[in-house]
């Protein structure tokens, strides 16, 4: 008699489904983008493709390029489509690193559920701190803003960009951009909502004021000090899932370093640039200015007081479970002393008994002891 084969449970889930959009949302996504790509190899698509795809808003005329000479760019609402063009590739590159990179890893670490959503969190920030620092690292150096200060308020409001530098705020605010459907496609808990939502809206409102604004020098130079201070802190946060606390704890001590560094450089940068650096720029108001600086300041604060607000909490955390075990190990003492007593004053009652007793029923109840004590051993 042959035995009928188990039914299993992984039949594919009905189409546009919430699983199905969920399980191929990134071929769902590759798909649109590349209706858009077609399009670029298409006479009569080509000019509407290109504003989703192309960088627009040329400062430089075509005809007045010489050879060698950067074509520059400013701000303008054509930037729009292309954030949500790379917003939608920023879906599909996520859904690729997840599945190719730290899916394996996480299989291997063995992790909770619970450690398992942080893992993810922190692998795909960390790879994106990593580029975006090294990106904007090499804008910085292009620019020349790494050792001339006076270049993050020179010409201001008339700012033009380089391609690679209008491209990393474009990719930039789609990255941000890209992190609320995520929580949809990655299942994200509705408890961890909250906490993501926020950062990604303070990074992507925070981008795209400074980029509208026109100062992406600054939002640069600030960008690159707080993403490399945040790809330690995702290191140490990483090489704590892995399991290895020492490690961990200095590299979470190198961050605490660096985060506080980081925001009082992001402070001196600010009040430069916008009480001293655009004190004597007539084409920019106070209001401006100080609306501007006490923006990043209270971000600065804001951060500062989240990070005091964590170690004063872990600090009052750890002295309390010490109090508490400190309470038990002496609980535990008095105890053991007690045990003791009550052990001195049951001998010591039976030994007065004993003496009470004439001198043959004492040798008597001495040998019984003797002889109750040895078969005991």
């Amino acid at each position: 008699m042959v035995a009928k084969p188990r039914k299993t449970s992984s039949k594919n889930p009905p189409i546009l489904s919430h699983e199905f959009v969920i399980q191929n949302h990134a071929d769902i996504v590759s798909c649109v983008a590349m209706v858009f790509v077609v399009g670029l190899m298409f006479q009569t698509t080509q000019p509407l493709a290109s504003i989703f795809i192309a960088m627009h808003h040329n400062a430089t005329p075509v005809e007045e390029l010489t050879y060698g000479q950067e074509m520059t760019y400013t701000t303008g609402f054509k930037d729009l489509c292309a954030v949500f063009f790379y917003t939608l590739i920023g879906v599909v590159v996520h859904a690729v690193i997840q599945e190719y990179i730290l899916d394996k890893i996480k299989t291997k670490l063995h992790l909770s559920k619970v450690k398992q959503s942080k893992f993810n969190e922190s692998g795909q920030l960390l790879l994106f701190y990593i580029v975006a620092v090294l990106w904007g690292g090499d804008v910085i150096f292009r620019e020349g803003l790494l050792f001339n200060v006076s270049a993050l308020w020179r010409d201001y409001p008339n700012i033009a960009m380089t391609f690679m530098f209008k491209f990393f705020f474009i990719v930039q605010m789609a990255y941000w951009l890209h992190c609320y459907p995520e929580l949809y496609f990655q299942k994200v808990k509705r408890e961890d909502m909250p906490a993501r939502i926020t950062y990604a809206t303070i990074y992507l409102v925070s981008i795209a004021a400074a980029y509208v604004m026109n100062f992406t020098r600054l939002a640069l130079c600030l960008l690159v000090l707080h993403y490399a201070a945040e790809t330690v802190f995702h290191v140490a946060r990483l090489i704590h899932f892995a399991d290895k606390p020492f490690v961990a704890a200095k590299a979470f001590s190198v961050w605490n370093i660096l985060f506080v560094v980081t925001r009082l450089a992001s402070i001196i940068l600010s009040v430069s640039t916008f009480w001293f650096g655009l004190a004597d720029n007539e084409s920019v108001s106070f209001v401006v200015r100080v609306s501007g600086l006490a923006a990043v300041v209270a971000l600065q604060v804001y951060m500062l007081q989240r990070f005091l607000t964590f170690h004063l909490s872990r600090r009052r955390e750890s002295s309390r479970l010490k109090s508490t075990a400190e309470a038990e190990a002496k609980k535990a003492k008095q105890d053991k002393k007690a045990k003791k007593a009550r052990e001195a004053a049951k001998k010591s009652s039976e030994e007065n008994e004993i003496s009470e007793l004439p001198e043959v029923d004492q040798n008597t109840n001495k040998n019984l002891r003797q002889r109750g004590a040895a078969k005991s051993k």
